[in-house]
C-alpha cells in the first residue's frame, strides 16, 4: 500500500524522482538504440526511403493510440500500475521488431506491428511517467522537469551509443534488441516499485480531477490547451525527426560513413542533454516564454545551417544547435500542461497527443519529401513548425502563483 501524502518523507519523495530518472532514461535507450541502426536496418530490409517513414509511422500510430487511451487508463488503475505494465511488455514489440528484420518475406510488416506496439506501450508510458514527474515536482517544490526529460536524453545517448557500437561490432539487429529489452523490463520492474500514486498530493475534494471520459475529453475546448500543444508538436518534431532520420540525413545528405551518421546523432542527443540540465536554472532565472522564444530560435539556426551548408563541419554544429534548441520545449510543455493539478492528468494526455501528432504526421511528411526532393529539403517541414513552436510560447506561461 502507498503511503498517504502526510506519511511521505523527504527520503521516499526523492526516491521516488531518482526512480523516475531511471524510467525516463529507460525510454530513451529503447528508442534510440533502434533509430541509431536505421541505415542498417534499411538496407536488410531492402527498402526505399518512403518505405522507411512507413515503418517509423507504425510507431507514431501506435503512439497516438496510447495516448488517446493514456487519461482513461490513468483514471482506471493509476500511473504506477500502468507504468509496471507499459514498461514490462512494451519491450517485447521491439524484440518482435528486431526479429522481423531477418525475415525475407513478411519482414517488413512484423518489424511494423512490433514498432507499432513498442509505440503505444511508450507514448502511454509517457504520459504517466510526465504526470508522475509533474506530482513529485510539486512536492518537492522546485523544477524538475527538465531533469527527467535530460535523462530520458541520457538514455538516448547510451542508445545511440549503443547503435553505433553494434554497428561497429556487426551485431546482429536481432541480439541488440534483445539485450535492451530485458535491460528495460528489468530495471523498469525495480524503479517502479520506488514510486508513489498521482493523488499523493492530496487535492482538495472540491478540485477533484474529472472523474468521467466526457469531463476528461472536455480539456480539449480549452484554447491554451490546444496552444501549449502547437508548442509541444514543433518541438517534438524538432527532436523527433532527429531520432527517425538524423543519421539517415548526415549519411544519404553530408555523405558521412553510417557509423558517423550514428555517432552525430550522439551529438544531438548530447546537446539536448546538456540544454536539459542546464535548463532548470535558466528557466528559474528568465521564465518560460522567453526560454522557450530563444529555443526555438536557436532549433531554427540549426536546421537552416544542416540544410542549407554543404561544409560538414558547419553541418554537425547545426546538429548540436539543433538539439541546443529542441531540449526544453517538450518538458516545458509538460510541466505548464500540468500547472492546474484538477485538470493535469487530462492536459497532459490533450498535449502529448498533439505533440505526438509530430511523429504521426512527421515520419510518413519527412520520408515522403526525402524521396522526392532530398532528406535535407524535408527538414523545412521541422523549420515550420519549430517556428509556430515559438510563437506559441506564451501559453506556457507560469500561473501568477508560482511568478
Amino acid at each position: 500500500m502507498t503511503a498517504p501524502a502526510a506519511a511521505l518523507t523527504r527520503a521516499e519523495i526523492t526516491a521516488w524522482r531518482n526512480a523516475l530518472f531511471v524510467i525516463f532514461a529507460l525510454c530513451g535507450l529503447g528508442i534510440a538504440s533502434w533509430m541509431a541502426r536505421t541505415p542498417a536496418i534499411k538496407d536488410a530490409l531492402g527498402v526505399s526511403t518512403a518505405e522507411m517513414g512507413i515503418l517509423v509511422l507504425f510507431i507514431a500510430i501506435g503512439s497516438i493510440l496510447g495516448l488517446l487511451a493514456s487519461s482513461h487508463l490513468i483514471a482506471l488503475i493509476g500511473t504506477r500500475r500502468l507504468m509496471a505494465w507499459c514498461l514490462g511488455l512494451g519491450p517485447l514489440g521491439l524484440i518482435v521488431a528486431g526479429f522481423g528484420v531477418t525475415l525475407e518475406t513478411s519482414g517488413f510488416w512484423v518489424v511494423a506491428g512490433g514498432l507499432g506496439f513498442f509505440g503505444a506501450a511508450l507514448s502511454t508510458a509517457d504520459v504517466a511517467m510526465n504526470l508522475s514527474g509533474a506530482v513529485n515536482e510539486r512536492m518537492l517544490g522546485r523544477t524538475v522537469m527538465p531533469v527527467y526529460h535530460a535523462f530520458f536524453s541520457l538514455g538516448t545517448m547510451l542508445g545511440a551509443g549503443v547503435g553505433a557500437l553494434c554497428e561497429l561490432l556487426s551485431v546482429p539487429i536481432p541480439a541488440q534488441a534483445t539485450v535492451v529489452s530485458v535491460i528495460i523490463i528489468a530495471a523498469g520492474a525495480l524503479s517502479v516499485r520506488a514510486t508513489q500514486r498521482e493523488d499523493v498530493a492530496d487535492v482538495p475534494d472540491d478540485d477533484a480531477p474529472p472523474s468521467s471520459w466526457r469531463d476528461r475529453l472536455s480539456i480539449w475546448r480549452d484554447g491554451r490547451t490546444l496552444l501549449i500543444g502547437v508548442l509541444v508538436l514543433g518541438m517534438a518534431l524538432a527532436e523527433g525527426s532527429a531520432n527517425d532520420w538524423l543519421a539517415l540525413t548526415m549519411v544519404e545528405g553530408h555523405g558521412m560513413e553510417r557509423a558517423s551518421g550514428a555517432l552525430v546523432f550522439g551529438l544531438f542527443v548530447t546537446a539536448m542533454t546538456v540544454g536539459r540540465l542546464a535548463g532548470v536554472a535558466v528557466l528559474d532565472r528568465f521564465g518560460r516564454v522567453p526560454v522557450l522564444r530563444a529555443s526555438a530560435a536557436l532549433a531554427a539556426l540549426g536546421l537552416v545551417l544542416v540544410i542549407f551548408v554543404p561544409v560538414v563541419w558547419v553541418a554537425v554544429v547545426g546538429v548540436a544547435l539543433w538539439g541546443l534548441g529542441s531540449a526544453l520545449g517538450f518538458p516545458t510543455g509538460m510541466s505548464a500542461a500540468a500547472d492546474d493539478p484538477r485538470t493535469a492528468a487530462a492536459r497532459v494526455s490533450a498535449v502529448a497527443t498533439i505533440g505526438y501528432l509530430a511523429f504521426l504526421a512527421g515520419p510518413l511528411t519527412i520520408g515522403f519529401l526525402g524521396e522526392q526532393f532530398g532528406l535535407l529539403r524535408a527538414l523545412l517541414f521541422v523549420l515550420v513548425l519549430v517556428i509556430a513552436a515559438g510563437l506559441a510560447s506564451p501559453a506556457a506561461r507560469e500561473p501568477r502563483s508560482i511568478r
